[in-house]
């Protein structure tokens, strides 16, 4: 993603999305614990930490998946406690190349993903 290009930022049109959190070592604890706090107060489904690069994530990651009735509560308050953290948020429509770049919104520092895998 170009430096000059403005970050894309999270919109509400589709019916599911994930969130990615993004990591390393020294962020682990926090991260683990802000994917922890958001799927317990939002009640949503929080997926493993993985404290290594999984599928098109170049960086240590914990998903949370959430719908468009929970975007707009959901994506203000990560953007309020992620203390740093790069998080992907893209919409979940079953064409993961398009979900990864067409319909990919960042909070924080845009990573470039492992598109290959897509087909990308």
């Amino acid at each position: 993603m170009s430096k000059t290009q403005p970050i894309p930022r999270p919109v509400n049109q589709h019916s599911a999305y994930h969130a990615h959190v993004y990591f390393d070592a020294e962020t682990l604890e926090f991260a683990a614990s802000l994917c922890r706090q958001a799927g317990e107060r939002f009640q949503l489904e929080v997926g493993r930490v993985h404290q290594r690069p999984v599928g098109p994530h170049p960086r240590w990651s914990c998903q949370i998946k959430f719908n468009q009735d929970e975007f707009e509560q959901l994506v203000p308050w990560l953007e309020q406690h992620r203390q740093g953290l790069t998080v992907l948020i893209h919409a979940s429509t079953g064409n993961d190349l398009e979900d990864h770049t067409t319909y990919a919104y960042w909070l924080g520092d845009p990573v470039e993903l492992k598109l290959a895998m897509f087909g990308g």
